[in-house]
């Protein structure tokens, strides 16, 4: 279902363009924009993926659970601290997609419940990735109108993402974690097992330094990211060519993306931004901005959500276009489609036989929201 969806995305944006109703101009210009975010998301997931491949996630992940000691506070704090690393550096599809089945995997082999390490990398997937232009897509499609290069973005986002991955943490605990939802007084911790390939494995851990390093020193995400990949990529080929398959090319996130870029544009001239900027209003309030981009995510998707909101905010107002990004990055975790990552987040739940009680999840994301989006814009506005 989900791949049709994208397919049909895209075969709409493509009709718009014949049709006229999105002008040959607007659309070539419109798909040369993201031009360097679709080479940087086929770089970061292939280094994703291959770095998954590498076992480096799954010697992490076995490694917290042995340093926790069986405590599951300890473990609490490692696991939630791995997931924002993850999701800050490396994407929070990449936390979504790549780290919940490790995370799930490790859960049998150490008698974890499954339940709270799921929910903690589907929250942290959403709430951790406001501080880093890479974290997020909808960062990546704000950051040129915005005007701010990674160091700058960072600098007006680290007191909204201490503060967004505080309130999650709380809500983890209070409704995943402590004992009486978990049952167990401790868990058990796994026994270690050597990588398969320990050249592999440095390949990888290099390409992820390599990569964080060159955000670091303001190199371009799609620069930085290809170069990692690259070395991760040429190791593969070295070592597992076999392993490398077309299968790693994120083709239904180039599709999804494409379509957006061409199916928004389209709506927004055709009267979509008219009910955007009645929806945020004309005082420049940033907590309604946040709250229209939350629920419009929940609503449709927080992609879409953003990209239509964005054309309405002018670039001048670089407050009202952090606090939406504040929306659409910290309010999707509600709804099993408010995120791309969410909806990979249950199929990989489903794969692995955990059942995610919808009930429960529908609640305590609505409260993760509200609680989320007051204190984070609240953050962003006093110190950001």
């Amino acid at each position: 279902m989900l791949d049709l969806i994208r397919v049909g995305l895209l075969l709409l944006g493509l009709v718009f363009v014949a049709t006229g109703l999105l002008p040959w101009a607007e659309a070539v210009g419109s798909l040369t924009e993201i031009g360097p975010l679709l080479i940087f998301l086929v770089a970061i997931i292939l280094l994703a993926e291959l770095t998954k491949e590498a076992q480096v996630f799954d010697a992490i992940a076995a490694r917290m659970a042995v340093l926790g000691g069986g405590n599951y506070a300890a473990l609490f704090f490692l696991c939630t601290a791995f997931a924002s690393f993850v999701t800050i550096f490396l994407n929070l599809d990449t936390t979504a997609v790549l780290l919940t089945p490790v995370m799930l995997a490790l859960a049998p082999r150490a008698r974890i419940a499954a339940l709270p390490l799921a929910m903690t990398t589907i929250w942290l997937a959403n709430t951790a990735s406001l501080l880093l232009p890479v974290s997020n897509l909808t960062n990546l499609l704000g950051i040129r109108k915005i005007g701010l290069d990674a160091q700058e973005f960072a600098a007006r986002m680290w007191a909204p993402q201490i503060a967004a991955i505080a309130v999650t943490m709380a809500f983890l605990w209070a409704f995943y974690w402590r004992r009486g939802e978990r049952r167990d007084l401790r868990y058990t911790p796994p026994i270690l097992e050597p990588v398969a390939d320990r050249a592999l494995f440095a390949a990888a851990s290099a390409g992820c330094l390599l990569f964080i390093a060159l955000l670091l020193f303001k190199a371009h995400v799609a620069v930085a990211a290809t170069a990692a990949a690259a070395i991760v990529l040429a190791a593969f080929l070295l070592r597992a060519r076999e392993r490398l398959t077309w299968s790693l090319v994120p083709w239904q996130l180039l599709i999804f993306v494409t379509g957006l870029f061409l199916v928004v544009p389209t709506l927004s001239n055709h009267g979509l931004s008219a009910l955007m900027t009645w929806m945020i209003g004309g005082d420049g309030d940033p907590y309604r901005a946040a709250a229209v981009g939350a629920g419009l995510s929940n609503l449709i998707n927080n992609l879409p959500a953003y990209q239509a909101v964005q054309l309405v905010i002018p670039a001048a107002d670089r407050d009202l276009l952090l606090a939406l990004l504040v929306g659409t990055n910290v309010g999707p975790v509600v709804t099993p489609w408010a995120s791309l990552a969410t909806l990979l987040w249950f199929e990989s739940c489903r794969r692995h036989g955990v059942k995610v009680p919808m009930r429960r999840f529908l609640l305590t994301g609505a409260g993760l929201a509200v609680v989320g989006l007051l204190v984070t814009v609240w953050t962003l506005v006093t110190f950001g």
